[in-house]
């Protein structure tokens, strides 16, 4: 994930064929100086239900989008796909076949896979469920795998070792698929970078990183000059993203805020909000970021015109890539 880990070492690090998918969407990193690759513009499935669209797919091309974040559940369903008469499922090499042809036929890539993990609760559980969720973004050729890591009633401290520990196996059991797995920087630990920081360094493998939430940062209570920094120092590890913001008053922007505070009242489609995008796009760039902005805008469910909202979004950062 750094300039001194070349193409060559992630192949042989990965397994040759199985990484090869990864490399192929991410790793345009290691011809230094070479003229970036011009970034997938995707939403999250989640958002989709708010344009009105019958269909995922028709909802996908209305807004203009060129991928999709899908979430996965414990059954391997995809639920926020939705279609009349069809369910998605990644259960089965008939499912996987499925939705490929399913998302080449609207002229979408699945860009990552979203998981809701509980490795506080259930460790070598969520070990078992992340492998089968590897082999089947593997087989259809995603390169990222979205992961929650909560501590739940978990001393931080606690937490953190045992999270290491898990992820650590974790990568060792999917090591011959070459997919990233890609922590979200959310609530009240991994916003944090002296958790990230620790984590990142004792599970100690390149495809362990974060799927860069920006108004996450935000809302934790980092001043707006901290969150730049923030991201700067994570994009080496950057394997997917939400696009989200916040408009906080002038006054605000620069201090240290309690967590979440007026979350509700400020968020906002991320042409409102204060995060400058043009600058997030040219820090992950500049570290060799090749997979996609996503958005994710959680001010939709009061707005009565979510589609274009959503359109307008992707547009920017369209323009932005």
């Amino acid at each position: 994930m750094n300039d001194s880990f070349t193409r060559r070492a992630f192949l042989t690090s990965s397994g040759g064929l199985g990484a090869s998918a990864v490399l192929a969407s991410l790793w345009a990193r290691s011809a230094r100086g070479a003229s970036p690759s011009r970034l997938t513009v995707s939403v999250r499935d989640a958002m989709l239900a708010h344009t009105g669209e019958h269909d995922c797919w028709a909802a996908l091309k209305r807004i203009g989008s060129e991928g999709v974040e899908a979430a996965v559940n414990d059954d391997l369903a995809l639920p926020g796909l939705f279609h009349a008469g069809e369910k998605y499922s990644l259960a089965t090499d008939a499912g996987i076949t499925r939705v490929r042809t399913a998302a080449g036929a609207a002229g979408q890539k699945i860009t990552a896979l979203c998981m809701y993990n509980h490795f506080a609760e259930r460790p070598d559980k969520e070990v078992e469920l992340c492998t089968r969720v590897a082999r089947a973004a593997q087989a259809l050729g995603v390169p990222a795998i979205r992961l929650d890591v909560v501590p739940q009633q978990l001393a931080r401290a606690e937490f953190l070792k045992l999270a290491t520990s898990t992820l650590a196996k974790l990568m060792a059991a999917t090591e011959s698929t070459g997919v990233a797995f890609a922590v979200e920087n959310h609530g009240s630990t991994t916003n944090d970078p002296e958790f990230l920081r620790p984590l990142f360094a004792g599970v100690g493998s390149k495809r362990l990183g974060l799927t860069l939430d920006t108004g996450n940062f935000y809302w934790y209570g980092h001043p707006l000059s901290k969150v730049y920094e923030l991201y700067e120092m994570f994009a080496p590890r950057v394997f997917h993203t939400h696009c989200k913001s916040i408009g906080y008053p002038a006054n605000e922007r620069e201090r240290q805020r309690p967590m979440g505070w007026q979350y509700a009242k400020y968020h906002g489609p991320i042409y409102a909000g204060d995060i400058d995008f043009g600058r997030v796009v040219a820090i992950l760039k500049k570290a060799g970021y090749t997979n996609d902005l996503c958005i994710e805008d959680e001010s939709l469910g009061k707005a009565k015109d979510a589609a274009d909202i959503l359109a307008k979004e992707l547009r920017l950062l369209k323009d932005l890539r």
